[in-house]
């Protein structure tokens, strides 16, 4: 990759993983769902109108955007509401590479080889130090939640495989269209219309840059970015700087919100983005050898925003 090029994924990176810092200020200003449905609301519009119709079949942009926008950024956003921190989240939804690798050998038929089999039991071990760290400081219900937000993304990962979009950004521009009613709906009846209307009618300037920042930047930037590198290097090139967003977003939790990290937590995330790096890496040295189906450019667990995040992945 060239040096630009190689910028460009690491910017890419640090806006996913300052994603779920944002995040976790956007919280004290909406409740979560309703947070989750301006951020693609915002995300949609007007860009919809300029990215050209669909290139995909509209089952997978309604499945995707159900399982990826309502399923995982909803049980994303409720666990970080609900006590999970913003450098830990980054860093815990990464199993999401550990989930896809699954849910593709149940649904795809693609069978994970001895090294990626390896992989996910280091990653699958670093879950397990994380949850002793976080059982013991934090509430475990919002950590279960977020594990559940990465199974969720597991899912929709293979949904987009199944799709195969040409263009990463006009299909993730389409895909938030679908998000944004279920979760008012959701929001509505599990919020309150009076906890909504009380965030709204307090919307500031740093609310609107909160959600212009989750929507915009991580969204519209950040995918189209990646689309753009995806287009001009092969994914195994690119998909490895996607372990570069927990170290941003705990990196950035530590220094924005003053979280702390626990020997503990060190530790998770050195057997996380490890396991996380062979799962993913492994597969791709595999089917490069063998022409297989991974030559595809999206690469497997491409992130949010937290987007994901997220970064987002978030």
């Amino acid at each position: 990759m060239r040096p630009l090029h190689i910028a460009l994924a690491a910017l890419v990176a640090a806006v996913w993983g300052v994603n779920f810092v944002v995040i976790e200020v956007g919280l004290g200003h909406f409740p979560p769902l309703l947070f989750s449905a301006l951020r693609f609301l915002v995300a949609a519009l007007p860009a919809v109108f300029l990215v050209g119709r669909p290139k995909v079949a509209w089952k997978w942009i309604v499945g995707v955007g159900l399982v990826l926008g309502v399923a995982k950024f909803g049980l994303l956003f409720i666990g970080m509401d609900r006590g999970m921190p913003a450098g830990l989240s980054s860093l815990v939804l990464q199993v999401q590479a550990v989930f896809t690798a699954l849910f593709a050998a149940v649904a795809l038929g693609e069978r994970p080889g001895g090294a990626r089999m390896s992989g996910m039991g280091i990653a699958l071990a670093g879950i397990g130090v994380a949850a002793v760290d976080e059982g013991a400081s934090g509430p475990v219900l919002a950590f279960v939640l977020v594990i559940a937000a990465a199974a969720c993304w597991g899912v929709s990962n293979v949904l987009t495989r199944k799709a195969a979009p040409p263009d990463s950004l006009n299909f993730m521009v389409w895909v938030s269209t679908v998000p944004v009613l279920p979760l008012l709906g959701l929001s509505l009846l599990f919020e309150g219309w009076d906890r909504d209307a009380d965030a709204l009618a307090a919307l500031d300037w740093s609310g609107i840059g909160i959600i212009v920042y989750v929507a915009w930047i991580t969204t519209v930037f950040g995918f189209g970015a990646w689309g753009f590198l995806l287009r001009h290097h092969p994914a195994s090139s690119v998909a490895p700087f996607t372990l570069l967003v927990p170290v941003f977003g705990m990196s950035s939790a530590a220094l924005f919100l003053g979280e702390s990290v626990s020997p503990l937590r060190w530790c998770a995330a050195a057997l996380l983005v490890g396991g996380v790096a062979l799962t993913s890496l492994a597969g791709t040295r595999r089917t490069r050898a063998t022409g297989g189906p991974d030559d595809d450019p999206a690469p497997e667990g491409a992130p949010e925003p937290n987007p994901a995040p997220s970064a987002a992945r978030t």
